[in-house]
């Protein structure tokens, strides 16, 4: 390329030449390489064109332009002027990319972890006889299950724990299993279920299986092999030696009453059941028991399942030796010594060794959790009563983990004494035990319980759901509570050849609308427990259109506690208790933002005052109340009026934390705080 330069003008001369070029007549450069120069080209060079060495100078006054050519581009690039901030920009661009960096480094190690699943959302049971009947033959199955997954999307429930359909020969419903690796036909098909976990899964729903490891039915392989003395599963069982028409091994005593020992005259030795004759209890101190309950906890997780509900568990193991149990009443006659309550169960429940074989149960599970986004949930059942102390050794210890939590049964309790004192008793028992940075869980009805709102009253049961559901941790929810469904009538003539308990009065169909059977069936005339009367006005279907219903109510304050960071993970604060009132605050530190809660658990409408809470603004504004007229009220805090079984939500905003004032009145499971300017949360002290 050549330049020629006139007064102060710099023009184009010639396109640069490629030495490697030959055109079709074999003229070009390559073809001249040994040809000299013309005078003509020799004087146009010297006076035209300026070789590149000597024309540096010239060009480093040429203004860059579009098509230039390297060497020339090369000249102006090395300049200061476009050399310093190209440097500039690229040191900055480090820079920042390194402080991106830090700050996202700073961020994941300062963040608090995330709510796990069987966190954020309470638990939903199903007793599957009588959820959904989808064939028509009266008891409800997995296939109407699926049919009903829409009802947990409506309540936003992502948790649920399904009672046992195992096959069994239901001489209890279930909990006397025949075969644990197989669904009773019953509720279904293999592929019944596996079509139902798939599906639960594609709609963000976890399922929860029970696990029932203290017992077998009297017609599971392993015990008909045990009966007759089979090498390997000879000591599956507690067998010990006694006659048919003779004293029993010791006093011990049945959950259902009367002796725990039965003679088998195939064996010809009596074995232990602590529940039914029909259960006997598997002998956990062979270790090939242990590992058989192993392998049917892989084949579930297998499957996919989310975790279990561990069942009666204190009863796995039992002292060896097998003396008589010590009496409740040392005067009281042996003979008459026919119930749980008569002994102090020392040496049946609670064993040394127990919690060793939960905590390898615990392993297992662990194992699958290392799956990304699949934590396997444990959850422990065991009835301490007032030892609490025992059921808090499910949680494990600093350095071995058990249980994510054991139910707290606790709740149960309330229609003992409604009253505001009362229900802060309940809930201290377990705040006030807890180990430290554990997380709590609440109950207030299952399968084995009367309904609440039949033994504490349909007037108080919006307010137990709103407890439920603003305390700290997990709820648990028994299918029908959302709608306020209450007990039944049962007689022994409904089930000849069951047994019958008190327990069934909770487990009639759910009411999902006003139809023949209440929706349960809606294909035939046939119901396995007979319907609640009330079931046209109390159901599903009614409570949705009436945003003022028990159902309406408690999707409201489960989508407030899992939108709101002060009610799913923050502080938990006692503020007023008197024979009528509890009341408790929610509060985050960081945010402004925090929830008063005021239920009226006694026989009378009153007032309270919280004047002396200087924490608390001059006036509250309510933003859900359990008797919906007084949604929107505003109270001055000297004067919060409550009537019988009303319950308040108050959100108020507040720059003066409660909990560093009051810190023996206040609880929290992992303490966050939140960072207003930038809307996150981060481990503080």
């Amino acid at each position: 390329m050549s330049y020629r330069k006139d007064s102060d003008s710099v023009e184009l001369g010639e396109c640069t030449r490629n030495p490697g070029y030959k055109d079709a007549d074999g003229d070009g450069p390559a073809a001249r390489d040994n040809i000299s120069v013309s005078d003509s080209e020799e004087k146009r060079d010297s006076i035209g064109v300026k070789r590149l060495s000597d024309a540096r100078d010239e060009y480093t006054q040429i203004k860059p332009y579009a098509g230039m050519p390297k060497e020339v581009l090369v000249l102006y690039s090395s300049k200061a002027r476009y050399r310093v901030p190209r440097e500039i920009l690229f040191w900055l661009t480090v820079c920042c990319t390194l402080a991106l960096v830090a700050v996202t480094i700073a961020v994941i190690a300062l963040s608090p972890k995330c709510l796990s699943w069987w966190q954020a959302s309470p638990v939903y049971q199903i007793y599957p006889r009588s959820f959904k009947d989808s064939d028509g033959d009266g008891v409800g199955d997995l296939k109407g299950i699926k049919e009903k997954l829409d009802h947990f999307e409506y309540l936003n429930i992502k948790s649920i724990w399904i009672s046992p359909f195992y096959r069994s020969p239901m001489k209890d419903f279930g909990y006397d299993v025949e075969d644990f690796r197989d669904i009773d036909p019953l509720f279904g098909t293999m592929k019944d279920f596996e079509e139902l976990l798939a599906t639960m899964h594609s709609k963000g729903l976890r399922l929860i299986m029970d696990f029932i490891p203290n017992h077998t039915s009297d017609r599971h392989r392993w015990f008909n092999l045990s009966r007759t003395r089979d090498p390997h599963y000879e000591d599956y069982y507690v067998w010990t030696d006694c006659k048919p028409d003779g004293p029993k091994p010791n006093n011990w005593v049945s959950i259902f009453g009367n002796s725990s020992w039965t003679y088998d005259e195939v064996r010809g030795q009596c074995y232990l059941h602590q529940f039914l004759k029909e259960q006997p209890d598997l002998n956990f101190r062979n270790p090939d028991v242990i590992n058989e309950m192993i392998d049917i906890i892989h084949f579930w997780l297998d499957k996919g399942v989310d975790g279990f509900r561990m069942d009666a568990v204190k009863h796995m193991l039992e002292a060896p030796h097998m003396r008589d149990e010590p009496q409740v009443d040392p005067n009281k006659p042996p003979e008459l010594v026919t119930t749980e309550w008569d002994l102090h169960s020392d040496y049946t429940t609670s064993q040394v060794g127990l919690h060793d074989i939960l905590r390898e149960f615990r392993a297992q599970m662990d194992i699958y959790s290392q799956e990304p986004g699949r934590y396997r949930f444990m959850v422990i059942e065991s009835y301490d009563y007032e030892e609490v102390y025992k059921t808090m050794m499910y949680y494990g210890t600093k350095l071995e983990k058990e249980g994510d939590f054991p139910f707290n049964f606790y709740l149960l309790d309330l229609p003992q004494n409604t009253s505001g004192a009362w229900a802060k008793h309940l809930v201290h028992l377990w705040m006030g035990n807890m180990p430290k940075g554990k997380w709590p869980n609440w109950v207030v009805g299952n399968h084995d319980r009367t309904r609440i709102s039949s033994s504490a009253g349909q007037l108080y049961v919006r307010a137990i759901n709103m407890l439920l559901l603003t305390l700290p941790g997990t709820a648990t929810t028994y299918y029908g509570e959302e709608i306020g469904m209450e007990n039944i009538n049962v007689t022994a003539r409904h089930f000849c050849s069951l047994v019958v308990s008190n327990t069934l009065v909770t487990r009639s169909p759910l009411q999902w609308n006003a139809n023949m059977n209440a929706g349960f069936n809606d294909k035939t005339n046939l119901t396995w427990l007979p319907l609640h009367p009330d079931y046209e006005t109390v159901n599903v279907e009614a409570q949705m259109k009436d945003d003022g219903s028990v159902l309406a109510q408690y999707r409201f304050l489960n989508t407030l506690r899992q939108s709101e960071l002060p009610l799913n993970r923050g502080w938990f604060c006692y503020v007023h208790t008197d024979a009528n009132v509890f009341s408790y605050i929610r509060e985050l530190d960081g945010l402004k933002r925090a929830f008063l809660i005021v239920v009226n658990f006694g026989k009378e409408s009153v007032v309270t005052d919280l004047s002396s809470v200087r924490e608390l603004p001059d006036e509250l504004k309510v933003l859900m109340s359990t008797n919906k007229v007084n949604d929107g009220k505003v109270f001055p805090k000297s004067r919060i009026q409550t009537e019988v079984g009303e319950g308040l939500v108050i959100q108020y905003s507040t720059n003066t934390r409660f909990n560093p004032n009051h810190p023996e009145e206040c609880y929290i499971s992992e303490k966050a705080c939140y960072l207003e300017t930038i809307g996150i949360l981060y481990k503080c002290q």
